[in-house]
């Protein structure tokens, strides 16, 4: 199964792709905060009541479609968390008084097609996730720089997979190692500091934080081929030198210009 994150107005919601099936699963907890416009919390508590009622009134027969898939959190330890298919959804949705029900019903019918249109020509993909940026507000200057800070995470995480290191926990502890070593601070802290929530921190990066981003895990991979790290304590080694080179090149620049790389800017207004 295929993991990954989409977008429906600035929020992600979780998913997987079943190749067998040919059909994406959601988290329904995402679909539920975006419904109600609530926190993780407070949605997974509507949920286990309404799961409850809907196993009562329609013997079941909804709730039995829905799957346990393994999905990340965001803590970086992946959990057994309800999914279901874009059928499903639609039903389960109309069971929630929501006014972004008719919004989230039209995309997620569109999220099915378009997957099957990607499966055919993965460019599509690519060239939608331009679009989304440029619709965001994003200048092409940002969305090249976002596209290969992409590239760059993407060759790093070869490099882990294919070393030894589990996808998940392990790449969450590598990945916040190297962000605290060049911005001096976490992952958490900075999409705190950004005023984010569940949105994705590089989507609200701006493009000098992307360059110091993949600075930073362009040298971290490149240190750890040079030095063969496998498994997570030896490429423990690389993401802090790694990260230590772009913090120099990020103190530098910062000295030179008066004005702090790390900030709180965010996309959130735009559409």
């Amino acid at each position: 199964m295929e993991q990954n994150l989409t977008i429906f107005e600035n929020n992600n919601i979780r998913r997987v792709y079943d190749e067998k099936s040919g059909k994406w699963y959601f988290s329904v907890v995402d679909i539920i905060s975006i419904l109600i416009e609530k926190d993780f919390q407070t949605s997974r508590k509507y949920w286990k009541v309404l799961k409850g009622r809907l196993n009562k009134e329609d013997d079941g027969q909804l709730v039995t479609k829905c799957y346990q898939l393994k999905m990340l959190a965001s803590d970086g330890k992946t959990y057994l968390t309800d999914s279901m298919d874009v059928e499903s959804l639609l039903r389960l949705i109309q069971s929630v008084p929501s006014p972004k029900a008719e919004p989230i019903k039209l995309w997620l019918a569109k999220v099915g097609y378009e997957r099957m249109q990607e499966t055919i020509d993965p460019e599509l993909s690519i060239n939608r996730a331009r679009k989304n940026w440029k619709n965001g507000g994003r200048s092409d200057k940002w969305i090249q720089q976002r596209m290969f800070g992409q590239e760059t995470r993407n060759k790093l995480t070869d490099y882990w997979s294919n070393n030894e290191v589990r996808e998940g926990k392990e790449f969450a502890i590598l990945t916040n190692m190297i962000h605290q070593e060049w911005s001096d601070v976490s992952v958490k802290d900075h999409k705190s500091i950004k005023g984010l929530k569940k949105q994705n921190l590089r989507d609200h990066m701006s493009e000098a934080e992307l360059i110091f981003t993949a600075l930073a895990e362009l040298s971290t991979r490149q240190i750890a081929e040079t030095l063969e790290s496998k498994g997570l304590e030896e490429n423990k080694v690389p993401a802090k030198e790694g990260g230590k080179i772009s913090k120099q090149a990020r103190i530098s620049l910062e000295k030179k210009t008066g004005k702090k790389v790390v900030t709180g800017n965010n996309y959130l207004l735009n559409k």
